[in-house]
């Protein structure tokens, strides 16, 4: 005969909370985003304190004046380039960026329109080599009210993806499962891409 669980621990139960007693979290070890936690909120493009001209404050500004490496800096060219996205939608999120400061793709020079495209395509084909993608979503979100995080300077984002690649956690649990960390993505997609 069953008998009914009972929701009353043991008497000689470890209190909750207690060292080696599981709490009921998942953990998804994320330790790139470390930088954030360091340097606070204007080193990575949050609030600016009115200090610094926009330049100065813009995540896109400041990341290919670092080595790519620490910048995340996939491929450069004349005046434009390429650099992992910090948040990934998936793993492999490139974005395509002028160097020059600019929020709106009408206000980029027909030069600058030529490049952006170029690394576009060879983002595209480079995250093939590197990671088998089966399909892309490629675009711009210009302006705030479209979507965009940093909507002082352009730049157009090409996320790979793969059948199957939706899940619930993102849904329901808010996260993201990424398979590998950025610095080792940067490093991969660099080695893969093309020179045409």
């Amino acid at each position: 005969m069953l008998q009914p669980m009972s929701s009353v621990p043991p008497a000689d139960a470890p209190p909750p909370g207690a060292p080696g007693v599981p709490d009921g979290f998942e953990r998804l070890w994320t330790p790139h985003r470390m930088a954030y936690i360091k340097g606070g909120d204007e080193t990575h493009g949050g609030p600016d304190d009115g200090s610094h001209g926009p330049e100065e404050s813009c995540p896109f500004c400041r990341a290919p004046k670092l080595p790519d490496e620490e910048g995340l800096v996939v491929a450069r060219g004349e005046l434009a380039y390429a650099v992992l996205n910090l948040y990934p939608y998936n793993g492999g999120h490139v974005m395509v960026c002028p160097y020059r400061h600019v929020a709106d793709y009408t206000e980029l020079t027909v030069p600058e329109t030529a490049e952006v495209a170029a690394l576009t395509k060879r983002a595209i084909r480079a995250l093939r080599t590197a990671s088998a993608a089966q399909g892309f979503n490629v675009g711009m979100n210009l302006g705030g009210v479209a979507g965009a995080g940093i909507a002082a300077h352009l730049h157009q984002h090409v996320v790979p993806r793969w059948g199957g690649d939706t899940n619930f956690m993102p849904v329901v649990g808010r996260t993201k499962v990424l398979p590998e960390l950025l610095a080792d993505t940067r490093k991969l997609l660099a080695e893969a891409w093309p020179d045409d």
